[in-house]
Order: C-alpha cells, then structure tokens, then sequence
C-alpha cells in the first residue's frame, strides 16, 4: 500500500497515472493516444487496493479532459463496489476507512455528471526561485511542542509539477537540533527488490554499497528513501513553519523513492512525525544513519 493517503490523487501510483495523463493531453496528444497508453481498464494489475487507485485517478483525468462515457463510469462504479481500498485504509485507521468512502462517493458524484467546462491544454513555466533547496535540511515544531527534522533530498519539477522531496529524521527533542545533532541521527528509507546481479545493481544505483555495508551479508537490493512530498504552491502556504539549520551534501545515487506520499497541509506533516514510530512499524520503514547516506 505504499504511503498512498485516501483522497483520488494521493500517492505514487494515482500521481503518476493522472499527471501521465495530463502530460500527455498537455503536450498535444490526440484523444485516443492517451486511451490506449492509459488504458482505464488494465490487462495486468498488481492487487485490487492498486487497481482501484489507478482506475479511479484515471477516470478523474478522463473526466477533466472529456473522455468520460457512459461505459467507462459503470466500470469504475464497478470497480468502486469491491471497497477494496475502503477495507485496507479500515484495517490502518476506522477514520482513514470513512474517510475513503466519503471521498469515494463525493467523487462518483462528480464525475456522473456531465462536465461543463473540459479542461484546456496548458502551458506551464518551470519554477527557478526554489523555497528551500536539495539537501536543506529543516526542522520545525510539532503542537507536542517537540522539535522533528525532515531532510530536501530532492526537488523534483516536471511539466506543471514541481515537488520538495521531504524524507523524515528519527530527530524528536524539546530543544531546537543542531546539525551535529542530525548528522548523527537516523533518516527513514526502504529497500527495493533487485532484478539484476550485485555488479549490474551497483553499476545502477552509485552508493547502494554504503546500504549494503551497513545491512551485512551478501544483499542485492535498491534503495529508496521514505518520502512525503510537497508542491511548490501548498510549501508556500507553510514555509514560515520550517526553519533551515544547514545542509548535508546527500549522495546523489540514493536520492530515489523508496516510498512516497504527497502532503498539502502542515497539519499532515505535524500527524506524521507525531506518530512516526506507528508509521515505521505499519509501513515497514527502515532507519539508516545519516553517515551512510551522505559524503563525508
């Protein structure tokens, strides 16, 4: 399930498959090009959580852009029936479960309606005056009143998107952190199955022996990094809620998604890192030292 939240476009998978969309349509693409890279019913998918969250991010996009007919909104009302989302979010959270099954049908209501005003094709200029930049690393206040520490790993801009890749520290104390103080605390990553030997995996990924040194053994894996993205114009909304207290020189190699979540709210971020220890065990997050990931 990744870190996907419970709105239509809220995570890895629904991002990538609306965006793609919206790319597309935005670049020039005929109609019947994006149906059939983005086909809204899939031959293959990985389980029914993931279908449901391509099928109904999809269908949003269709909608927006006029595609929406008459057969493809049963088959994502069919789809929707299986409340394979609504179970899963159920079995993490009652609230998250309610949650998902009001957004469900406040989104069926919408898109059964005929659209009025099909979007237009656009034009987008790319972001050169960045908030924070890669490898700032920020700490800002929980309403506990403790202090937590996210690290820029990554800005990310493409099209009309351009996201800050913020990856949590295990940093949490009453006083404000110094950079000595995160250089020797704990950042949050996962590993990702590998289909090539060592030699090829390593050639792909500069710095993954500096995970594998640390893990022991013989391992073969990628690495990614736990990630709760923001987009440029919501960080505007909440930057004076993050303090910059230096940089750390990251290695660019291990700068990939090990998981990813998008946040729009400082009141998102302030749930997360007060619960980051229930979010490492239920999403099975791995900590790493910071020593590992960074040039000395």
């Amino acid at each position: 399930m990744a870190t996907d939240g419970t709105k239509i476009i809220d995570g890895d998978t629904a991002h990538d498959t609306y965006w793609g969309i919206m790319d597309l349509y935005d670049s020039g693409a005929n109609l019947d090009m994006i149906i059939d890279e983005f086909p809204l019913k899939q031959r293959e998918y990985f389980d029914e959580f993931d279908n449901e969250i391509y099928v109904t991010s999809c269908g949003l996009a269709y909608w927006e852009i006029g595609l929406m007919n008459s057969d493809r909104l049963n088959y994502i009302k069919d789809i929707i029936k299986k409340d394979a989302c609504v179970k899963e979010w159920s079995n993490y959270s009652e609230k998250d479960g309610k949650s998902r099954k009001n957004i469900l049908k406040r989104y069926l209501t919408k898109i059964s309606k005929k659209n009025e005003k099909i979007r237009k094709r656009k034009k987008f200029r790319k972001i050169s005056n960045f908030i924070f930049n890669e490898n700032s690393v920020l700490t800002f206040k929980l309403s506990t009143g403790e202090y937590v520490v996210t690290v820029c790993v990554k800005i990310d801009q493409y099209s009309r998107s351009c996201n800050y890749w913020f990856v949590p520290t295990t940093f949490k104390s009453s006083d404000k952190p110094t950079l000595i103080e995160i250089k020797n605390s704990e950042i949050l990553g996962r590993t990702i199955e590998s289909g090539y030997n060592r030699e090829q995996t390593k050639t792909t990924q500069s710095g993954i022996e500096n995970i594998w040194n640390y893990v022991g053994g013989n391992p073969n894996f990628f690495f990614g990094f736990v990630v709760n993205a923001i987009e440029h114009k919501d960080l505007l909304n909440i930057k004076n809620k993050f303090e910059k207290i230096g940089e750390l020189n990251l290695i660019n190699g291990l700068k990939e998604i090990g998981s990813l979540g998008y946040e729009d709210t400082f009141e998102r971020y302030d749930e997360m890192y007060s619960e980051l220890d229930k979010q490492i065990k239920i999403f099975g997050f791995k900590k790493y030292p910071m020593k590992i990931v960074i040039n000395e």
